[in-house]
């Protein structure tokens, strides 16, 4: 009963105006990233806030009606956006950065759950197949290895020992690792997947996380993320469980971040 509820297998319940409008979004998202990366992060910031009114209006005026957890689940996008680049952080280390824009999008996204009634587990909030899950865990080893050839950003710590690298490792865990997975694989895929499908939902959902990253300003790194969103939505929509990917991608920012620029410098 759980697997129909939460994964049912069909082509779309959707109108071809939702199609319209949800890609329109999509495509909004992508250029409000552009200009943030390219041209100026303030403008970008005015363009994510128009979008995040323009969501949330939408899915007021689509009240009862599906594909108004569609827009609501949507609007956390424009949020990451908003809080990673409008919160006062100055001064403050940047490993706690990570910390400091979690809480309130852990918060945001808990109350999308909530207002849309998804229980823990059709969201993935479960332990699964314990094996399998730890076996899609160690996927974050080899896959931020990938990224850092690819980005080879500066390291976050100033020393790779354990008293410099426990605390900052379990902050990208659950602030990057988990928070993010809880979002897009598990609160925007399950609000999508009941009126487009899985396969659909995939792709959209992969997408919007994708473009996310153009800021990192690498086309390289875009194509990357998009084919690791979709492998991680993939498993996540059979599997029906956020541990695996949540623990990969907390190991895949680690392993960038903190462990290879120290191993490969």
């Amino acid at each position: 009963m759980l697997v129909k509820k939460w994964d049912p297998v069909i082509k779309s319940a959707a109108s071809s105006k939702d199609h319209f409008f949800i890609w329109l979004y999509a495509a909004a998202v992508t250029a409000a990233e552009i200009v943030t990366a390219y041209y100026d992060p303030l403008y970008g910031i005015s363009c994510h806030v128009v979008l995040l009114v323009a969501l949330l209006a939408h899915a007021s005026l689509a009240y009862k009606q599906t594909i108004n957890l569609i827009y609501l689940s949507l609007s956390l996008a424009p949020m990451i956006r908003i809080m990673s680049l409008s919160m006062p952080l100055t001064g403050i280390p940047l490993m706690y950065w990570y910390l400091i824009i979690s809480l309130p999008l852990f918060a945001a996204a808990a109350t999308v759950m909530r207002f849309a009634g998804f229980k823990p587990r059709e969201i993935g909030l479960t332990v699964g197949n314990l094996p399998l899950q730890l076996l899609v865990a160690f996927l974050g080893v080899p896959l931020g290895l990938l990224e850092y050839l690819i980005l080879k950003p500066d390291p976050l710590v100033t020393q790779l020992t354990f008293q410099h690298v426990w605390l900052p490792a379990l902050i990208l865990l659950v602030s990057t690792g988990f928070l993010e997975e809880f979002i897009f694989r598990g609160v925007m895929y399950r609000a999508a997947v009941e009126t487009f499908g899985k396969w659909y939902s995939i792709i959209y959902v992969s997408l919007i996380f994708g473009v996310l990253h153009i800021t990192h300003r690498s086309p390289l790194d875009l194509v990357f993320v998009f084919a690791v969103a979709l492998l991680f939505s993939i498993i996540v929509g059979f599997f029906r469980s956020l541990l695996g990917v949540s623990l990969a991608h907390g190991l895949t920012n680690i392993g960038l971040y903190i462990i290879w620029p120290y191993l490969l410098r």
